[in-house]
C-alpha cells in the first residue's frame, strides 16, 4: 500500500487502524485502574469524600459511574425490567435499534431506573446500567 504514490489508503486500513479500533471499543481498557476525569472523583479516589451521603448533602452531580462503583463495590445489584425493540420506517427501509429499562441500587436506600437505546441489545443494557448509576438517588 506505502509504494503507490498518491494512495494512503482509506478508512480502517493497515495494521495501525485494526490496533486502533479495537483499543478504542473497549477491548483491554477493562484492565485499567480507574483515571478520574472530574475534581469530584480525584476526591473521591483521594479519599476526602468517604460516603455517598456526603456528595447528597451539598448537592453535588455525579458524572462518573465509576464513583458509585468505588463506593458500593459489588453491593448494587440491576435488574432488566424491559428489552423493546423500536423500529424506524424511514424511506429506505426499516431500522431496528433496541430500548432496555434497568432497575438498579442496593438493599441499603439508593435506587434508581435507567433506559437506553441502541443497535444491539447488550450496548442497550450497559448504557442503561451506566446512565442509572450516573443518576442514583437515596431514597
Amino acid at each position: 500500500m506505502g509504494g503507490r504514490s498518491g494512495f494512503r489508503g482509506g478508512v480502517n486500513s493497515g495494521v495501525q487502524g485494526r490496533d486502533r479500533s479495537r483499543e478504542a471499543s473497549g477491548g483491554e481498557a477493562e484492565d485499567k485502574e480507574w483515571l478520574p476525569v472530574t475534581k469530584l472523583g480525584r476526591l473521591v479516589k483521594d479519599m476526602k469524600i468517604k460516603t455517598l451521603e456526603e456528595i447528597y448533602l451539598f448537592s453535588l452531580p455525579i458524572k462518573e459511574s465509576e464513583i458509585i462503583d468505588f463506593f458500593s463495590g459489588a453491593s448494587f445489584k440491576d435488574e432488566v425490567l424491559k428489552i423493546m425493540p423500536m423500529q424506524k420506517q424511514p424511506s429506505a427501509g426499516q431500522w431496528t435499534r433496541f430500548k432496555a429499562f434497568i432497575a438498579i441500587g442496593d438493599y441499603n436506600g439508593h435506587v434508581d431506573l435507567g433506559n437506553e437505546c441502541s443497535k444491539e441489545v447488550p450496548t442497550a443494557i450497559c448504557g442503561a446500567i451506566i446512565l442509572a448509576k450516573l443518576s442514583i438517588v437515596p431514597v
